[in-house]
């Protein structure tokens, strides 16, 4: 899953494409890259970051969509969104998966919305909201925390009538540095829930603040944890660097035949 950000406060600033032109090129790097997904979004999810209205959202992401869906190498598209009008939006547009990385808890009409328009559901744990969420996140057990959390929501999605779930851990959603490499550790737990599990590390600062380096400078740490999370059972990577990626999937694809 390659990341086109259709904002200009991301916080990996060379991911920010908020002008057309750079939209149409970011699209088509990522599909010449090889990426199964592009994942659109119009808002900043980063530590501190403010919701915006849907209606701001929608502008920022519509050009973005109608270039895509249209493109002659038409592959998949997920909507980044925390809204349901802006999931119903995206998807009445074409694109095909819904990703929020609220796990439906900023817009109680999301789950709904998603089992509504039939198309699959990636449910993010976070904790808080992005404006709180690392201010001093804490858990009794990380993970049985969000083994209980995943298991809620299963059985949501399920009951609303969502045919086809994604979960995602949410590295750095609400995590301190120490929680979020005792979820890769355990990762395994999360894919023995039956679903798909996507993992997110591009750039986060759980790599360059342990390595006290930069967002531009984490690309090698980004690879480093998406091996692993590859080998512990993960089926989707989303990523900034597409072609690091596509290369890391070919390698652990190749491994696991062996």
């Amino acid at each position: 899953m390659g990341v086109l950000n259709c904002t200009e406060d991301s916080f990996y600033e060379a991911s920010r494409t908020a002008q057309y032109p750079a939209v149409c090129k970011r699209i088509d790097e990522l599909i010449s890259a090889g990426v199964d997904i592009i994942d659109i979004g119009g808002k900043s999810t980063k530590p501190g970051s403010m919701d915006i209205a849907a209606a701001v959202e929608i502008e920022r992401i519509s050009a973005a969509i109608q270039y895509l869906v249209n493109h002659k190498s038409r592959i998949w598209s997920s909507i980044d969104t925390t809204s349901a009008e802006v999931a119903q939006y995206a998807v009445d547009n074409g694109i095909d998966l819904v990703n929020d990385v609220s796990g439906g808890n900023m817009d109680l009409q999301m789950i709904p919305t998603v089992a509504k328009l039939g198309v699959p559901f990636i449910c993010t744990h976070m904790q808080g909201t992005p404006t709180t969420m690392q201010d001093h996140p804490q858990y009794d057990n990380v993970t049985e925390d969000l083994v209980s959390f995943f298991r809620e929501k299963i059985v949501a999605c399920q009951i609303a009538g969502i045919k086809q779930l994604i979960l995602d851990p949410g590295f750095g959603f609400g995590k301190t540095l120490e929680h979020n490499y005792l979820l890769v550790s355990q990762l395994e737990k999360f894919v023995a829930l039956g679903h798909p599990v996507l993992a997110g590390f591009s750039r986060k600062s759980m790599i360059y603040k342990l390595l006290q380096i930069t967002p531009d400078e984490a690309l090698n740490g980004t690879t480093v944890l998406n091996t692993v999370a590859l080998m512990k059972g993960a089926s989707m990577l989303r990523v900034h660097d597409a072609r690091e990626a596509v290369e890391t999937v070919k390698i652990i694809e190749q491994i696991k035949k062996a």
